[in-house]
């Protein structure tokens, strides 16, 4: 376990405004040791909250080509086939995955291969479950491809709290599956688009684990090869 390097400026902020609480409330209400005991249960509070959000726990990733890792911790809230127009241009599956501000927050690539596509939208911050949030708030879209040419879109999508989306991918590079591809602050949202005919591993309202938790695999396509005789 250890802390994301995206919780420090929150955490150097915290770390004044307890600072700060604690001064004022030992100069004026150094003699009450209710008030001032309050205060230090405020500050530890406020410490602790923040630790917990920022947390990155040590995880192993076990490589499956053929299967679609969830990208990040929380509950699956959304399974339905869509057309996905703005980049495949495609029907896929859609599977929504809420993340509460209670769930680790970093977010991984659900399958390995180049990234293909990539897009910051600013937006709305409607609550992470509101049906239109995954086209009208501030979201990112992403798209890998693996060797055999099997995509995967996915899009980071900010809540009512979460201000600040951070994609760390860049366009034509390689990514491992369950690398780091980036963070959501304060409660998100990610949708997968995955292909109709990936067989689904996961219920709506499943709670899932980044990295560890398989979504979908993909279907293995044999190919017969056609005899002279056979038409």
């Amino acid at each position: 376990m250890t802390f994301h390097k995206e919780g420090y400026p929150t955490l150097g902020f915290i770390i004044v405004v307890i600072a700060i609480i604690n001064s004022i409330t030992y100069y004026f209400f150094g003699e009450y040791a209710l008030v001032t005991g309050f205060g230090y249960l405020l500050s530890a509070f406020l410490f602790i909250v923040v630790v917990q959000f920022f947390r990155k726990p040590s995880k192993t990733i076990e490589i499956n080509e053929n299967q679609i890792l969830s990208p990040c911790d929380g509950k699956v809230v959304v399974m339905e086939e869509v057309l996905e127009d703005e980049v495949l241009n495609e029907k896929r599956r859609q599977i929504s995955i809420f993340m509460s501000p209670l769930n680790v927050h970093n977010n991984l690539y659900p399958i390995g291969g180049k990234l293909s596509f990539y897009k910051y939208h600013a937006g709305k911050f409607l609550v992470a479950w509101h049906p239109k949030s995954s086209t009208e708030n501030e979201r990112t879209t992403a798209v890998i491809e693996d060797a055999k040419g099997r995509s995967i879109l996915f899009r980071q999508i900010a809540g009512a709290l979460a201000r600040r989306i951070v994609f760390y991918g860049k366009v034509g590079q390689e990514y491992t599956q369950g690398e780091e591809c980036g963070f959501i602050k304060f409660g998100s949202r990610v949708d997968l688009f995955i292909p109709l005919d990936a067989k689904l591993k996961v219920n709506l309202e499943q709670k899932v684990t980044g990295g560890k938790t398989v979504i979908a695999e993909f279907v293995q396509k044999t190919h017969t090869p056609t005899l002279p005789w056979q038409f």
